[in-house]
């Protein structure tokens, strides 16, 4: 059994190379943790927004969501922004951009590549989707506690989005084309997904004359 196991982690391993072995990981910028909107403007400007600017998101702000959602808050205990059962810490964020499919990597505060393709578009039920300058994917394991897990980061980056002025949405996916597209570790799904961008910019108005 030991030996069947480590067989699949290591194919596994070997998958995600080879989709990847074009890029290399991408250091983050030091997230900024302190700063933005009080809590409760930011619980009074929290809500849902299904359109976007394709205004790209800077490597700060994305290092500052992307701490915000399961950073590493307290580093002498290795203790993360978001709860989990038992202190399991047992969800990874993935980032999609147009460039890549990408894991967060909290410890070593880098994005690790795991495909070198833009699978925005994957999840081309809701159009909207394909032009958010960044998807993150909650992946954890098909158990009670992941729908809670991922709950409870999804709403850490809406409320960091409320406080910096990004417009976000949580929503559905196909499950089975993003497995077929995204080679995730044996026994673990994404449990669901969030779209985050700029507002989209009006034009400005006419000068009266």
């Amino acid at each position: 059994m030991k030996k069947i196991f480590f067989s699949s982690l290591l194919l596994t391993g070997m998958l995600l190379a080879q989709n990847a072995s074009a890029l290399e990981p991408k250091p983050l910028p030091v997230p900024h943790t302190e700063g933005g909107k009080p809590l409760m403007e930011a619980l009074k400007e929290r809500k849902t927004v299904r359109s976007f600017s394709d205004k790209p998101i800077e490597a700060q702000v994305l290092s500052d969501m992307l701490w915000a959602a399961f950073g590493i808050n307290r580093p002498a205990e290795g203790k993360r922004t978001a709860p989990t059962a038992l202190n399991k810490q047992n969800i990874e964020v993935y980032v999609l951009d147009s460039a890549a499919a990408w894991r967060y990597d909290a410890k070593a505060n880098t994005l690790v590549p795991v495909v070198e393709k833009d699978l925005r578009s994957v999840m081309d039920s809701q159009p909207f989707a394909a032009k958010a300058p960044v998807t993150l994917l909650y992946v954890a394991g098909n158990d009670i506690s992941s729908g809670m897990h991922a709950g409870s980061l999804y709403q850490n980056v809406g409320l960091f989005c409320a406080s910096v002025g990004l417009n976000n949405v949580v929503r559905r996916m196909d499950k089975e084309k993003l497995t077929q597209a995204l080679p995730l570790p044996e026994g673990t799904e994404v449990i669901v997904s969030q779209s985050v961008g700029y507002p989209v910019e009006e034009p400005a108005a006419p000068e009266k004359k």
